[in-house]
């Protein structure tokens, strides 16, 4: 007979069941702040005058890891919070999980403040990078001991653990003691550990970043399906921007202790706020150069080297709306959007460094207008003829088209937003 999931089904107690009427998790992020207070011994600035140090915020008060978190989550849905090492994401989501103090702002679960709110009463569950098992227990007794602390029943601990352990394919390894399971499986118990006590809201802190490739792949598809079987909200944490592309359905890009865009995946990767994000989401990331904005007859085109193309009219609204003026800008256009072309004449030049062959397409490493760029090119054209090779030093006719191309300002943000 099939397991019914959600868990939360009917053989939940009614004392459980009162505590958590709809079920809901929303959560409301509003201005929140985190410092870090000097240590003794380290000199404060002056107050009224902050500084930079180590790209961070250093103020009086201390130095500041997140400055005015704002976001709203809505029930069920899974954020991803992206960003390099130190620019605050993993601070923000041990405030939320009730491990760090919030130093500004407030925080909201379901409506209700939570600022002040002991971690276990916050019902919340956490997943972190290092799995955090207790190596004498087994897979069973890890999965059931929040529950035991719960004093919850022993017929509903077996129920939550065995119907945990199938949604995430560990049955067979409940008896087994944490270091005879492989890395990917300890993840798992780990996850599991936190679903069994059906928290409003699952916090995941770099949970893939101990596995190898093939694993990372693996459990990056084991998640997708587990979100899509538990009443649960997603707040997850990584560096890796794959990670956040395939996993959230909306991503937060952080830069040190600020946010820099918010939106779907596809959103962030189509319409990047600003150069960090631009460069930060994609893979390769995007080439940039030194270019021109033109403005002639109203119309807008951008020019670099002996290139010039006219924005598409997508564009060419978003600039006129805002009245941009022709102006320097940094053009940036992404390794699969280069086209490489036969013939000279309003083409980009540049001089190949490094070819790799991945199979269905090259990626060509060059130099051109002094920058170094990427070159996507697919190993054979559209009438099945292969593309012929080029090697170091060899000169590629490159150009790209007016819908695919980003405009930054001197100041970095893009311009048509």
């Amino acid at each position: 007979m099939p397991l019914k999931l959600p868990f939360r089904g009917e053989a939940e107690t009614a004392e459980a069941a009162s505590s958590k009427p709809n079920a809901m998790a929303t959560l409301n992020l509003k201005s929140i702040k985190k410092i870090y207070p000097h240590s003794g011994g380290q000199k404060k600035p002056k107050k009224g005058t902050p500084e930079k140090k180590t790209n961070l915020q250093v103020t009086a008060e201390g130095v500041v890891a997140v400055q005015e978190f704002n976001l709203d989550i809505t029930d069920k849905e899974f954020i991803v919070l992206v960003g390099p090492s130190g620019c605050g994401k993993s601070t923000t989501l041990r405030m939320v999980a009730g491990l760090e103090e919030i130093s500004g702002g407030e925080l909201y679960i379901d409506g209700k403040l939570m600022n002040d709110v002991e971690p276990k009463n916050r019902d919340i569950a956490m997943v972190f990078q290092s799995y955090a098992l207790y190596p004498h227990m087994t897979v069973y007794e890890n999965m059931a001991f929040p529950l035991k602390l719960r004093k919850m029943p022993k017929d509903e601990i077996d129920r939550r653990v065995k119907e945990a352990a199938a949604t995430l394919d560990i049955t067979q390894y409940l008896d087994r003691k944490p270091k005879a399971l492989s890395g990917g499986q300890r993840q798992r118990v780990a996850i599991g550990r936190a679903i069994v006590r059906e928290p409003k809201v699952l916090l995941m802190d770099e949970p893939l970043s101990n596995l190898d490739a093939k694993l990372r792949n693996q459990m990056r598809a084991e998640i997708i399906k587990l979100r899509q079987k538990i009443n649960t909200t997603f707040m997850y944490v990584t560096h890796d921007q794959t990670e956040a592309m395939t996993l959230g359905d909306r991503i937060v890009i952080m830069k040190d202790g600020f946010i820099q865009q918010i939106g779907t995946p596809q959103e962030v990767f189509d319409h990047p706020a600003n150069l960090f994000v631009a460069g930060f989401i994609g893979m390769p990331q995007m080439n940039f150069f030194n270019a021109k904005l033109l403005c002639e007859g109203g119309k807008y085109s951008a020019s670099v080297g002996g290139c010039k193309v006219a924005l598409s009219e997508e564009k060419q609204k978003n600039l006129a709306s805002k009245k941009i003026p022709a102006q320097d800008i940094t053009l940036g256009v992404r390794p699969s959007h280069m086209v490489l072309v036969r013939e000279a004449g309003n083409t980009l030049t540049a001089t190949v460094e490094v070819s790799e062959m991945m199979g269905s397409e090259v990626h060509f490493h060059a130099n051109a207008e002094g920058r170094d760029v990427v070159v996507i090119v697919p190993t054979m054209d559209s009438t099945g003829t292969h593309v012929e090779s080029f090697h170091y030093g060899d000169k590629l006719n490159l150009t790209f088209s007016g819908n695919v191309c980003h405009v930054f300002g001197q100041d970095g943000k893009n311009l048509e937003f």
